[in-house]
């Protein structure tokens, strides 16, 4: 096979990852909009995938510090979750993404100094300290797929783009895309066995 055609076949190959993702996420947005009144009333507000346009390394980076922060708050949640699943699914959040968070923080700090935490924006996560039980277990996976989408849409934007400087950063992008690309999958499983009414998009079954 030639470069060109491999090439072609990788993009071919992302395009459809992120295809799925955003499918998943956006039955995600769905449910949470057709939840009743009373369900409404518990949701925060969703920040959108299209505002966090990447352009550049660092901006990428600071992005991602601040959105796996608002990860890992949300998971220390599901400590208090009666399912062993959702609390094996907080601890690993907890532990890869706080892990990720240090990570790329010394990178800023050694690349990009005055860089580090000067991102911002609109939450993405309810406040989940109130919920419990299934409420809670619902609330987090609802809001946590389109979470993952987030970060799965920056980080094939600053590999489709060119723009990552450093092949850490490359690396890092590559491994959150696919990985956080996996869980969403694992997630929609959970909303599917444990909530009536899911459903996974028609087209993006795994």
């Amino acid at each position: 096979m030639g470069i060109a055609a491999g090439s072609a076949l990788a993009a071919a190959a992302v395009t459809g990852l992120a295809a799925t993702a955003t499918g998943i996420a956006q039955q995600a947005i769905v449910e949470q909009r057709n939840a009743t009144p009373t369900d409404r009333s518990l949701i925060g507000p969703y920040g959108s995938t299209r505002s966090m346009n990447v352009t550049e390394e660092a901006g990428y980076l600071a992005r991602m510090v601040a959105h796996d922060q608002e990860a890992v708050t949300a998971a220390r949640q599901l400590r208090r979750s009666d399912r062993p699943q959702m609390r094996a699914l907080g601890a690993s959040i907890i532990v890869r993404q706080g892990a990720d968070i240090a990570k790329m923080r010394a990178w800023l700090d050694k690349w990009y100094p005055g860089r580090s935490g000067m991102a911002t924006g609109q939450p993405m996560i309810r406040d989940l300290s109130e919920l419990s039980g299934d409420a809670l277990d619902h609330a987090f996976l609802l809001d946590m797929i389109p979470h993952h989408m987030a970060a799965v849409s920056m980080s094939q934007q600053l590999l489709m783009s060119g723009r990552a400087q450093h092949s850490q950063t490359a690396d890092f992008a590559m491994r959150v895309r696919d990985a956080r690309h996996a869980e969403m999958f694992q997630m929609q499983r959970y909303l599917g066995q444990w909530f009536k009414g899911w459903s996974m998009p028609c087209g993006m079954r795994k």
